[in-house]
């Protein structure tokens, strides 16, 4: 299939823009200066749905004693004699760029849709924070769930885990780490949009795509560069979960890639791990679109549809959860 002719239009107006100097890469920027200019875009791509009932600021600590903003999103406000259902959601940006301000119209269209809340956390970005401290944010808040969700009508029995890009990445290894730390609030469902999955980006679709659709491969090269200490840890799972060594007992995974996006093969890869492995996949592939299309809904009307699907697959997931679970009250239809 081809672009979809409202993408390959952004695509020529992005390079236009690169060219003329009115854009510049983010490779040529500090990474505070990228993180401004991703921020200033992203309003531009996406619809933003309206404020919903409960938008709730918090603060959730993490093990070295910091403190990381987080953003609580329900359509009405939780209470502890009813806990409901939670996302917890880690949004892309190669772990140097992205926030919670730039994810906010994603993360209130997920709580609409699914009818859960969705916590959409801060994480450490690097060159400030490098490599692990991401995951490490990722599950302390996994952790608070568990600990503190409760209290904050949050039900830890009743957790899915997710995020775009880089925050698939920490979705994915965050899923691997509850199956190992028995501590940690199991996942009933992982939602992994266009992850990047591998320890070496050496795949056919970064050959073919890795330059001209977007997610430019000197751009990831950039990312890793400002986020991982060394190559050594290029080959540690909690940052290429395909490097993991067993994947058997992951929650059930449902994992949506880009047609025209160098990440598509590893995500393909990734889809063939978990299911020899035993493990649920529902695997989407979106024709026509390109990396970070699911924020893109001022420009296709895929981006929406497929925001919807996350929601559906996120209520039926936690629904199957409550069912198995009789003292839980249900999702409302």
């Amino acid at each position: 299939m081809n672009l979809h002719p409202d993408i390959e239009a952004l695509l020529e107006m992005v390079q236009a823009g690169t060219e003329s100097g009115a854009r510049t890469p983010f490779p040529q920027l500090t990474a505070v200066q990228a993180r401004a200019d991703f921020d200033a875009s992203s309003p531009l791509l996406d619809v933003d749905p309206p404020a919903l009932a409960c938008e709730r600021h918090l603060s959730l600590p993490m093990r070295d004693g910091a403190m990381i903003g987080a953003r609580l999103y329900a359509q009405e406000e939780p209470n502890s004699r009813s806990p409901i259902p939670v996302l917890l959601y880690m949004h892309g940006g190669g772990f140097v760029v992205g926030s919670l301000d730039s994810h906010q119209p994603l993360c209130r269209g997920l709580a609409e849709d699914s009818g859960a809340a969705v916590l959409s956390i801060d994480y450490r970005l690097a060159p400030e924070h490098k490599f692990p401290t991401a995951f490490e944010d990722a599950v302390d808040a996994l952790a608070w769930i568990g600990r503190e969700g409760p209290a904050a009508g949050l039900d830890p029995g009743r957790v899915a885990v997710g995020g775009d890009s880089a925050g698939g990445t920490l979705a994915a290894a965050l899923a691997i780490e509850a199956k190992k730390n028995r501590s940690l609030p199991r996942p009933v469902l992982q939602v992994l949009a266009y992850p990047g999955l591998s320890p070496w980006q050496t795949s056919e679709s970064y050959e073919r795509y890795g330059s001209g659709y977007l997610l430019e491969r000197s751009t990831v090269d950039w990312f890793f560069r400002q986020y991982l200490c060394n190559d050594s840890d290029r080959e540690d799972w909690r940052f290429a979960p395909l490097a993991a060594p067993d994947f058997a007992g992951l929650a059930p995974a449902f994992l949506l890639l880009a047609e025209f996006d160098p990440l598509v093969d590893e995500g393909r890869d990734y889809a063939a791990k978990l299911s020899a492995a035993g493990v649920p996949v529902d695997l989407r592939i979106y024709r026509g679109m390109i990396h970070e299309f699911l924020r893109m809904g001022n420009v296709v009307a895929d981006a929406l549809q497929a925001r919807a699907e996350i929601g559906q697959a996120l209520a039926s997931a936690f629904r199957i959860a409550a069912n198995e679970r009789p003292d839980v009250e249900m999702l409302r239809e």
